[in-house]
Parts: structure tokens; C-alpha cells; sequence
């Protein structure tokens, strides 16, 4: 077994492999400058393979990933377990007007087609119960990130409180606030658009100087500023963030800087500056109960 990863998360694949015990091995792509990518797989590997990537900006990483699987079956490997700490195109789970296409049962039958097995982290999943419903495979693994944020933030002794950002992030942060010893609240959201939304506090607010808004995707950062924007003006004087996908599209970060956000903290899901928590151990424990 090997663990197979790309460029753009070299650091995190090869700490994936050595959680594993195992060779690592990197998957090249040159990009074409009309667009297209050459995709080289390691020419000497057979038998299983641990193929790394997150899906972030995932049009390009999409096809490059099928042309990497589809390489690797036809030179004789006969077991891929795709690790992909965070799976796109999981947001779109219904049509929401006549003609649109569900991306995510699309994209998620691609990815079965290609691969035996998925190894995911807080996927981004409202309308259905189980991953297995996007990614038709039998061996599907949605893994929770509350254990590890809630050691990082247990590592504070200061008393505050943790935030959600909405109702449908109720069940996570409550899990991390347990498992930390912090109390918790979640807020209302009522989104308009991309990067508009109307947001209503919790009460509980009111009793805390210091609050830890919690979410599992910052991506426009648009809900976690405008929470910033009426923490600060309901006297919070101390607002951080931990979120599980750092994606920050566009100004998220300064976004959220300007808003009044002190510290910053992600997993290493995707490679940013704001990564403080490592989920290789996590994902090796994963890929033990599927790869052997």
C-alpha cells in the first residue's frame, strides 16, 4: 500500500503516510497553457492506493483526479481509496429551479465510479442523513473534526463562549463545546444571496466577553463576518474562529479581519495559513479500517 497525494498538499499527504507506515508517492500535473493538464501516476505502483486530494477549487482538480484513478487501474492497482478531507460540490443536493443540475449526486457518482472507497471530513450535507446517499459506495467515511477542535480550544483557559452560525451547525458545535468543556449557542441565518445574509445572536451572548464562532466551511465568509459585525456591536471583545475548511474565496480573509475576527484557527484540510490542527492521525485510523 502506498499513499499517492499532489503538489498542493504534499505536506499533508506524506504526514498521512507516515501515520500510516507506509511510502508516499507523488501523483505530477503540468498544466497546459490552454487549460489542459498532463496527469503522471507513479509508473511502478500496483495493489491498493491511497490517492490525497481535497476538492477545493475543484474543476481542475476534478478531471485531473479521474485521470490519475482511471491511470492507475489500467497499470494494475486494484484497490482505490480516495481521502478527500474536503469533498466539493456537496451543497447542491436538490434542484432549486427547473433545469438546474444536482451536483452533488453528480459529482458524487463520478467519484464512485472512479474509486472503491471515500474517506471524507465534515462533509458539507443538509437535505440527506448519509454520505453513501451523494457518493454511492459501500465504503463511505464521513469523519468529524469536533474532537480536534475541541482539544485545541480545551487548551485555553479562558471562559467562552462557542458559537454556531446557524441551526444546521447545532449538532456539531454542541459536540464540540461537550467534548471541551465550553458552553455554546447557536444563531439564526437567513440567507439573500452569496454574500448576504441576515443573522439574529442568541441571548447567551449577552452573558460572555469572549466568543469562538465555530463553522465547518469558511468559504465567502460572509456569515461569519456579519456574526463579527453584531458580536462587536453587542461589546464582544473577543472574537476568533475555528473552522474546519479554510477556503476564504476571494477577501474572505480580510473580510473577516475587518469585521473584528482576532485569531483565525482550520484543520489542514486545505493548505492556509490559518492551519493549526493536523488531521492525519485521524484519516490513518480511517484508512485502516478500509485499506486492510
Amino acid at each position: 500500500m502506498i499513499v499517492a497525494g499532489f503538489e498542493e498538499t504534499c505536506k499533508q499527504s506524506r504526514q498521512l503516510a507516515e501515520a500510516l507506515g507506509c511510502p508516499w508517492r507523488e501523483i505530477e500535473v503540468h498544466r497546459f497553457p490552454d487549460g489542459e493538464s498532463r496527469v503522471r501516476v507513479p509508473p511502478d505502483v500496483r495493489g491498493t492506493v491511497i490517492v490525497h486530494r481535497s476538492l477545493d477549487r475543484p474543476n481542475d482538480k476534478l478531471v485531473e483526479l479521474v485521470l490519475a484513478a482511471e491511470t492507475l487501474r489500467r497499470q494494475g492497482c486494484d484497490r482505490l481509496i480516495l481521502v478527500a478531507p474536503y469533498l466539493c460540490y456537496m451543497r447542491q443536493d436538490i434542484a432549486f429551479h427547473p433545469g438546474e443540475a444536482v451536483a452533488q449526486k453528480v459529482v458524487g457518482s463520478l467519484l464512485a465510479r472512479y474509486f472503491d472507497a471515500l474517506i471524507t471530513v465534515d462533509p458539507h450535507l443538509h437535505r440527506i442523513d448519509r454520505l453513501d446517499q451523494a457518493v454511492p459506495l459501500k465504503q463511505v467515511l464521513s469523519l468529524s473534526s469536533a474532537t480536534l477542535i475541541s482539544r485545541h480550544l480545551a487548551t485555553d483557559e479562558k471562559e467562552r463562549l462557542l458559537l454556531g452560525p446557524d441551526q444546521e451547525s447545532r449538532q456539531w458545535v454542541e459536540a464540540i463545546a461537550r467534548k471541551a468543556s465550553l458552553p455554546c449557542a447557536v444563531a439564526s441565518k437567513r440567507r439573500m444571496g452569496d454574500r448576504e445574509v441576515g443573522i439574529a445572536l442568541p441571548r447567551e451572548v449577552g452573558e460572555f466577553d469572549a466568543v469562538v464562532l465555530v463553522d465547518d466551511v469558511a468559504s465567502t465568509g460572509t456569515t461569519l463576518a456579519e456574526a463579527a459585525r453584531l458580536l462587536v456591536q453587542a461589546g464582544i471583545t473577543s472574537i476568533d474562529v475555528a473552522v474546519t475548511h479554510a477556503l476564504f474565496a476571494g477577501d474572505a480573509w480580510n473580510r473577516l479581519k475587518q469585521a473584528g475576527v482576532g485569531e483565525i484557527v482550520s484543520t489542514d484540510s486545505i493548505s492556509h495559513p490559518t492551519n493549526r490542527m493536523c488531521l492525519a492521525p485521524l484519516l490513518a485510523d480511517a484508512v485502516r479500517k478500509y485499506a486492510f
